[in-house]
């Protein structure tokens, strides 16, 4: 078989046919043709090759001829026949570079896949414990770790079996023990120490926290929360021995997460005011901190209460949190421990309800944002408190407590792939009336780093000096009898905290306190430079 085709055919086939180019007058249909092709490989490459050269030919002959025709016949003036010529003249030269790129599409078509390989991003491994996610304690203001970082993470699929089941787990176990490490440092019985660290000092404590998924059932982020705490130190003050709830609750959330909800036995330290220096009680185990808040009756793990939580977020960055709680016994923290061990009871002795309001803003450390946290807050306790300024008197009653704190990241040093390690600087300031509050004012600065070196990434070194200031009335009452006296007790404290392993941190620190004792003293116990250890172990 063999395919017959002239010039003005082959150029014939690209254009309409009521504008086919006609044959000149002397070629008939048997006039010979100029070429003829066999069918074969290259016959067939040929023939498209020209079949293409004249559909070029004749395409750009053809917008010449309409450009003309339209002219011609175009009323308009001669701005818009220009246009109109441009833009035939632009089509045609377009199809014209079409054309002659068409050669080389199947060459770079391998480059630009290899290319495009090349540059597109790797593939991002699934993280196996994100499942875990919604099964860590909501509601707290202090950071947790997650089962990521445990010793036992998932081991033999336990972990995946009880998530399956909508449960989660969390258990911690701190040792410490600090000692004053200054010579003749007036070291006495444990039954008279006076200070933490006066004679070597021990404790430790462990608690273990279970959270059962509601959102299965279609509550908006529901959770039960179920934790026991256990502690015991040799200096009974520092370390009440007991062991009890340290948690009983329920949380949910509203419009779209709007709204949080907590209610229960809670533990309200670890919801309000952020006394960890970092905000991490995995690594920072250890530290200066104000006691205003525990004196003025809020709650802790080893002391929870009845309480309702409620925190609006006004956007992903401002929000207002509010508590209605049992406040602790008006007489301290181991008072209440010793009154109420189990921490079951509704109340203690003398104690009424306190409200906290805490206004805040907080935003996560994102490449090229710096982590920021911002926060104010006020209490009001209605219990019946001791009168410092008239000690014979009837408890008083409606004590209260202000603080205002900041932490700013200060410099980012690995933006890209994490981007909360850096340099951070953070204050705070605390007060209570000094006529119902052995602890009247409290001011702290902190400079702290987190994985500052890119061998230890997550380990944490902070910076604190703290000056606490007793009540006025309380110093003139131990005056009058004639007692040494102080009227603030400084420190300055150095903490590094060292990642060692998932699930386990190692601090070490050393602290030096001008007056240690609570407001009265002996020369011999005027300073100390405590030395502080601790192991926290979390599974």
């Amino acid at each position: 078989m063999q395919v017959e085709m002239n010039g003005t055919e082959i150029a014939n086939a690209c254009i309409p046919r009521d504008r086919q180019i006609k044959p000149p007058h002397w070629m008939g249909r048997s006039a010979k043709p100029p070429f003829r092709l066999s069918k074969t490989t290259r016959q067939r490459e040929l023939v498209i090759a020209l079949s293409m050269a004249a559909c070029l030919v004749s395409g750009s002959a053809l917008a010449q001829t309409i450009t003309t025709s339209n002219l011609k016949s175009d009323g308009s003036g001669e701005a818009d026949r220009n246009k109109t010529q441009r833009k035939i003249q632009k089509k045609a030269t377009a199809s014209q570079k079409t054309t002659a790129s068409f050669g080389k599409m199947t060459d770079s078509s391998a480059k630009t896949d290899l290319f495009v390989k090349r540059m597109a991003p790797p593939e991002r491994k699934s993280d196996p414990f994100a499942k875990f996610e919604n099964l860590r304690e909501k509601g707290l203001s202090v950071n947790l770790p997650g089962p990521a970082d445990t010793i036992d993470q998932d081991a033999g699929g336990v972990r995946s079996a009880l998530a399956d089941l909508g449960i989660g787990y969390y258990f911690q176990h701190i040792s410490s023990f600090a000692e004053n490490v200054l010579p003749n440092a007036a070291k006495s019985t444990i039954a008279n120490q006076l200070y933490n660290g006066q004679n070597p000092t021990y404790s430790e404590s462990n608690y273990i926290t279970m959270t059962y998924d509601l959102s299965r059932f279609g509550i908006p982020d529901g959770q039960l929360v179920v934790g026991a705490d256990q502690q015991w130190g040799n200096w009974n003050p520092g370390t009440p021995e007991r062991f009890g709830i340290s948690i009983l609750a329920y949380y949910q959330t509203f419009f779209d997460r709007k709204l949080e909800l907590k209610v229960g036995y809670l533990r309200n330290n670890w919801e309000f005011a952020g006394t960890l220096v970092g905000g991490n009680a995995g690594s920072n185990v250890f530290g200066p901190s104000s006691n205003i808040l525990t004196q003025g009756g809020m709650t802790n793990n080893a002391a929870p209460t009845p309480a309702i939580n409620l925190k609006f977020n006004a956007d992903d960055h401002l929000y207002s949190k509010f508590t209605l709680q049992r406040s602790i016994s008006p007489d301290g923290y181991n008072t209440q421990v010793i009154q109420n061990p189990l921490g079951t009871n509704w109340s203690t002795p003398n104690a009424g309800a306190l409200l906290v309001d805490e206004i805040g803003y907080q935003s996560s450390a994102a490449p090229g944002i710096p982590k920021t946290w911002l926060r104010a807050g006020a209490g009001l306790n209605n219990s019946n408190f001791s009168n410092l300024e008239y000690p014979k008197q009837a408890r008083a009653d409606e004590n209260s407590f202000y603080y205002v704190a900041a932490d700013r990241q200060l410099l980012q040093t690995n933006v890209q792939s994490s981007a909360s390690r850096g340099i951070y600087g953070g204050f705070s300031v605390m007060y209570a009336p000094a006529d119902l509050n052995k602890v009247s004012q409290y001011y702290e600065a902190r400079l702290y780093t987190v994985g500052l070196f890119d061998s230890r990434p997550s380990d944490q070194i902070s910076i604190v000096a703290t000056d606490t200031v007793w009540s006025n009335y309380a110093v003139d009452a131990a005056l009058a009898k004639g007692s040494l006296v102080h009227w603030d007790s400084k420190a300055i404290s150095g903490t590094y905290t060292a990642h060692l392993a998932p699930g386990v941190y190692l601090s070490l620190g050393l602290s030096y306190i001008d007056n240690p004792t609570s407001i009265t003293y002996t020369p011999q116990i005027g300073h100390a430079l405590n030395f502080s250890t601790s192991l926290s172990t979390i599974f």
